[in-house]
């Protein structure tokens, strides 16, 4: 299985997605679900836009030096064919010679130009387009050119030159020359013909393709320098005005087809742009356009997606055409025609191309206007598109969007909308969030005060349980000890004490080794019952005590007075208690009695009056 052309490394990634908005076919893809974009290998054409895009060098191509090492280390003679535009990429070496030398020393047993099968093809141009027999061509040098017919505008296969690019016909010529067996590397500006090669065998075949960029790797990797090497020319034949093909109507030149605006029949047309304007206009017009377009995807080959970034196209383009007027001020042109006649008659310049229309069906109307709805360009007037999200019209955004090549978010003015809902949303929470946080700043003060009123509450209340005379024990459901006074622990004894000092107040001790079981069974029946258990007399050896057992925390904890009777200040206290309970008890009886009394005094006088009225009554 083929390795993807393009790659995307999610970890250097930065979703900027200026390789999504570069993307002239829309090959790659932003799903709602995934934040990294990624390359649809079978809608990419190569054209390496993204590429030039990616700031932080998350994109790459198919890397072919391991492929060029291996072939090498085989023992098998290796053929370096070599693109005109590397006098452009070059512009440190100050003599192509050296370059030429260079490549040798990795391990080439021959360096020839394809400039000469640019010369070739050319002628074959200059047939096709002087016996003109009514049909337009479009010229099929460039891959992604190729590619992007073939895929997605394939009723114009038929337009395409039916002649196979210069790397194909200098594969065939290196054959011819240095037997069928030999290996064949293109060396180049394209990273679209590293696809280009995959489709041809025999002897068309090209073993592998590397950019300029990876040649310049494997030269740092071999520390090979142009001040360590000799010169060494290309070997023949050499290339003749093919030497222009870097620029973009240099195959115009090497085929002395003419562009003049009033006698000539082609148009050439380079850079994205116009390379998408153009074929727009060569299938909707060429009949009325009625020229042959020559069609480069970059801006010249020169300017390739393989070459070095930060290249200057004019100086290239002089370095180019610099080289060719030096190379060609001794040429041997009668030699050079001798050749092309003697090496065009064998080579097969016949291409064909394949349908793979990579186009998707169209979406319903209603669905791309739901999504244009949603990001809020369903009126005419916001129709007008911006381009920010690489296509030209809105209507064309939401067709993608309904395709599931991109999502929404790429729309820039629908993704600012948004993000300023979502500050304003975000502003609002800010505030409700400054209100609560005041709320609770002041809730955790008063939580403070609180705590602390009630630990001074705790201190009072444990300092006062301290200083009782009577034993205070308070424990939990498992009648652990949670807090006793120093009255409890001195009422156990000196094993007690000693613990006490310890562990102040026995805290943890189990309630059943310091009492006896008719006492802590009190405690369990009020942790079952949740009812107090008051002034409850048990005696314990010689002592008599006083217990009240009550609930705390309904089945958890629970809490206990004990007082020894016989203890002088008790039993005083205990006496005066009683006694005063029984003078009370009589002081209520006596009162009962002197009312009883008192009713009865009174019904007696009442009586005795009536007995003195009446004996008055019957002296009369």
């Amino acid at each position: 299985m083929t390795t993807p052309l393009i790659t995307i490394d999610a970890d250097k990634c930065k979703i900027c997605y200026a390789c999504v908005r570069s993307c002239p076919v829309n090959a790659i893809q932003v799903k709602g679900n995934q934040e990294v974009p990624v390359v649809i290998d079978d809608r990419c054409i190569g054209c390496g836009s993204c590429l030039q895009v990616c700031a932080p060098l998350a994109i790459a191509y198919r890397d072919s030096r391991e492929t060029v090492k291996h072939l090498i280390a085989s023992g098998e003679k290796v053929v370096a064919i070599v693109a005109p535009s590397i006098s452009g990429e070059f512009d440190d070496i100050t003599d192509y010679r050296k370059f030429v030398r260079m490549i040798r020393e990795l391990g080439f047993a021959y360096v020839n130009e394809v400039s000469f099968g640019v010369d070739l093809v050319a002628v074959e141009y200059r047939e096709l387009f002087t016996n003109f027999l009514g049909r337009y061509y479009i010229t099929s040098n460039c891959p992604p050119i190729v590619a992007l017919v073939e895929k997605f505008r394939p009723g114009l296969i038929g337009n395409l030159a039916p002649i196979v690019s210069p790397m194909i016909a200098s594969a065939q010529l290196v054959r011819q020359l240095y037997g069928d067996q030999v290996k064949v590397v293109y060396i180049g500006p394209c990273i679209g013909a590293k696809n280009e090669a995959l489709r041809f065998e025999g002897n068309a075949k090209v073993d592998a393709v590397l950019t300029f960029v990876e040649l310049r790797l494997l030269f740092e990797e071999h520390n090979i320098k142009e001040s360590t090497v000799e010169y060494s020319d290309f070997d023949p034949p050499l290339g003749y005005k093919g030497s222009l093909y870097a620029v973009s109507n240099g195959i115009l030149q090497a085929a002395g087809l003419s562009e003049d605006l009033m006698e000539g029949s082609i148009i050439t047309s380079e850079g994205k742009e116009n390379i998408m304007e153009a074929i727009r206009e060569f299938e909707s017009s060429v009949d009325f356009v009625r020229k042959h377009f020559n069609m480069f995807y970059c801006e010249g080959c020169l300017m390739g997606p393989g070459t070095s970034k930060g290249g200057k196209k004019y100086l290239r383009k002089t370095l180019v055409t610099d080289y060719a007027n030096k190379k060609l001020k001794d040429f041997d042109v009668k030699k050079w025609g001798v050749d092309c006649k003697k090496h065009s008659s064998s080579i097969d310049f016949k291409a064909v191309f394949i349908n793979d229309d990579q186009r998707l069906p169209s979406p319903p109307e209603e669905k791309v206007q739901e999504i244009l709805k949603v990001i809020g360009k369903l009126e005419n007037e916001d129709k007008l598109g911006c381009g920010a999200c690489g296509f030209e019209s809105c209507h064309e955004f939401a067709v993608a969007v309904a395709k599931g090549l991109t999502k929404t978010d790429m729309c820039i003015s629908y993704s600012l909308k948004s993000k300023h809902d979502f500050i304003k949303t975000l502003k609002l929470t800010n505030e409700k969030l400054a209100k609560t946080k005041e709320a609770l700043v002041e809730s955790e003060r008063k939580a403070r005060q609180e705590q602390q009123m009630a630990q001074e509450a705790l201190e009072r209340t444990s300092s006062m349980l301290q200083k009782l005379p009577s034993s205070i024990i308070i424990v939990d459901e498992n009648l652990k000890v949670i807090e006793s006074n120093q009255s409890f622990v001195n009422s156990l004894g000196e094993d007690a004490a000693e613990i006490d000092q310890i562990i102040p107040g026995l805290v943890g001790a189990d309630l059943k080794t310091l009492l006896p079981f008719q006492v802590y069974k009190l405690f369990t029946a009020v942790l079952t019952s949740n009812e107090t258990v008051v002034n409850r007399d048990v005696h314990i050896g010689d002592k008599l005590l006083n217990i009240s057992v009550f609930p705390i925390k309904k089945g958890k904890i629970a809490g206990a007075v004990l007082r020894d009777m016989y203890l002088p200040e008790v039993r005083k206290e205990e006496v005066i208690s009683r006694v005063t309970e029984v003078i009370d008890e009589n002081l209520d009886l006596v009162q009962k009695i002197a009312f009883l009394l008192g009713e009865g005094a009174a019904k007696t006088e009442k009586m005795l009056n009536s007995i003195i009225e009446s004996h008055k009554a019957s002296k009369k």
